[in-house]
């Protein structure tokens, strides 16, 4: 009995991991586009400040989606972890769950960054002052490409080393995820939405785990 069912084990983890992975990467993309459609930078930022209510409303539903979408990006990273379980490198496994949990925690402040934006207190029918909205904006973007993406840098590299050595990942998504963290390190600051290579990458990620699970689930279904 111990024979036939183990062989499922090592699949329920990974498939879970690409599942929480793809929600992940899709409510985090959803969120960047409304945040940036919403609170943009540059000229187009003092139009924004008088933005519809419709917009605001937009924005305001991204900001809600950050949350969730942190949970299934943590669900994501300790499945893949557990997965990887003993063959761990320590030092590895350390950046690559340090890296995870300082992304969430940034992309969190930069969500309330960006809600403290649209919620500051101001007369009904007006617009927060321009020295309130100029902060509130680059702190969250800021906290979004400045630092949220370079954790995000380190998470790409790391988990793609990690895929490379264990041999778990083919080497063309390897060299993506390098390519990735290159981007997010020296790109992200000064091109507006390059920050969205981190969740397409995610997503391919992601839905190449959930492939790879069925396929050696059906591979290595035993025998009636």
């Amino acid at each position: 009995m111990q024979t036939a069912t183990r062989p499922r084990e090592p699949l329920e983890t990974p498939r879970a991991a690409g599942v929480a992975g793809i929600v992940f990467a899709l409510l985090l993309a959803a969120a960047m586009v409304l945040i940036r459609l919403g609170i943009p930078q540059g000229a187009d930022a003092v139009t924004t400040q008088r933005a519809d209510p419709a917009q605001r409303s937009a924005v305001h539903a991204a900001l809600l989606l950050v949350p969730f979408a942190g949970i299934c990006f943590l669900w994501f990273a300790g499945a893949v972890r557990a997965h990887v379980g003993e063959g761990e490198d320590r030092f590895m496994a350390t950046v690559f769950l340090g890296s995870g949990l300082v992304f969430t925690a940034t992309m969190f402040g930069a969500a309330a960054a960006a809600t403290a934006v649209l919620d500051t207190a101001h007369p009904a029918g007006t617009s927060p002052s321009r020295p309130v909205w100029d902060y509130g904006q680059h702190l969250a973007y800021t906290l979004m490409t400045g630092y949220a993406m370079r954790m995000a840098a380190v998470f790409a590299c790391s988990t793609s080393l990690i895929g490379h050595r264990l041999g778990i990942l083919p080497r063309w998504l390897g060299v993506l995820g390098l390519l990735v963290t290159v981007v997010l390190l020296f790109v992200a600051t000064s091109v507006p939405w390059s920050e969205l290579v981190f969740p397409a990458w995610s997503l391919l990620l992601s839905v190449y785990i959930v492939a790879e699970s069925f396929r050696r689930s059906g591979a290595g279904a035993p025998a009636p």
